[in-house]
């Protein structure tokens, strides 16, 4: 099996730490964790059932978003942006080639989307992490071409340059990779976004392991950014990856009380705890705030929050507490496989 998942990313999708890089160093890192998806132009009769679907997939409700989809794609068979959430649906599910073949549908009926082409990119990194060598390397390469388009149709596009950036990191040169190259997007993206632009160079200092000015970046980023949550976990991740835990610690705390934030910077932070082995009670307190609040990310949906706290709960002995949230998870997506195997495995 190739990976093709990136170095974690707080905030990304999922999305993006901790999701959801392009690792082609043996392929390399790849998808977005935690992202922030750009508003979509639709066509007014389409706009209402597909917001029903994307509350839907961010209650966590994944099996009634396909549904609601479905019936949509029934009425419409050309809706782009159906078949576009519809590849967001089974990408949460980690259903890749299912994914692939409903975004596939939404690229070809609106060509023109610089989102639909990034989504595209993201799913075809995650196929190539989930295949053997030479399948990877078609998708790797699928990845790479359809950031570029993403860039190409939408020069404003902030995810799609910090994607292409990502890919040009972690990309050997025959793939098209190149620290040069991401260097190259880093510029590009201070003309919109200066904080994107230093978490790049961040990731580029880091990745030559120049950490201090990795930090620095990491800190402009924040800085630039308003002092977000999210930059702030892209810093804890750092600092864990540097093995510099207490700073980590306080890097979290600081994501957790930031005023420019969104719900997922609480699962973000407890997925990063669990990562690390550390504060299970507090990570676990962090899920159910997520899952309590109207602030729920369909980036994060509610199956996958409750699957990590079942996780957390394993972690601490619990298995029956880990079950219940195993078994929550599958009544909002019954066939989301990672739930599945760990309810089979705490019944043991």
């Amino acid at each position: 099996m190739m990976q093709l998942h990136p170095r974690p990313r707080v905030i990304n999708p999922m999305g993006s730490p901790l999701k959801p890089q392009v690792c082609l160093t043996k392929l390399a890192r790849f998808a977005a964790v935690l992202v922030t998806a750009a508003a979509l132009a639709l066509p007014a009769s389409a706009a209402p059932a597909d917001d029903n679907a994307r509350q839907l997939l961010a209650a966590g409700r994944a099996d009634d978003a396909i549904a609601t989809l479905n019936s949509l794609i029934e009425g419409a068979p050309n809706d782009a942006e159906a078949y576009h959430l519809l590849s967001r649906v089974y990408y949460a599910l980690e259903k890749w080639d299912r994914a692939i073949t409903a975004g596939e549908r939404a690229v070809a009926a609106a060509p023109n989307s610089s989102d639909y082409h990034l989504w595209m990119g993201r799913i075809y990194g995650m196929k190539a992490e989930h295949s053997g060598w030479f399948t990877a390397l078609k998708f790797a390469r699928k990845t790479h071409a359809e950031f570029e388009k993403a860039v190409e149709l939408d020069a404003s596009n902030v995810q799609a340059h910090s994607d292409l950036a990502e890919y040009y990191l972690e990309a050997p040169g025959f793939l098209g990779g190149g620290n040069d190259k991401a260097l190259r997007e880093a510029e590009k993206l201070a003309f919109y976004n200066t904080a994107a632009s230093h978490w790049v160079k961040a990731q580029l200092a880091e990745k030559e392991k120049d950490y201090r000015l990795a930090e620095s970046e990491y800190k402009a980023a924040i800085r630039d950014s308003n002092n977000s949550g999210a930059q702030w976990l892209e810093l804890a991740a750092f600092y864990r990856r540097t093995n510099r835990v207490g700073d980590m610690d306080k890097a979290i705390q600081k994501a957790i009380a930031s005023e420019q934030k969104r719900g997922n910077v609480f699962y973000e932070s407890a997925r990063l705890m669990l990562r690390t082995g550390r504060n299970f009670p507090d990570a676990a307190q962090l899920l159910r705030r997520y899952l309590s609040s109207r602030d729920l990310d369909e980036e994060v949906p509610a199956f996958q929050a409750h699957y990590l706290l079942g996780q957390i709960l394993e972690k601490q002995g619990d298995k029956q507490g880990a079950a219940t949230e195993y078994r929550a998870a599958l009544s909002m997506a019954k066939d989301y496989e990672s739930a599945q195997n760990a309810l089979k495995r705490v019944e043991e």
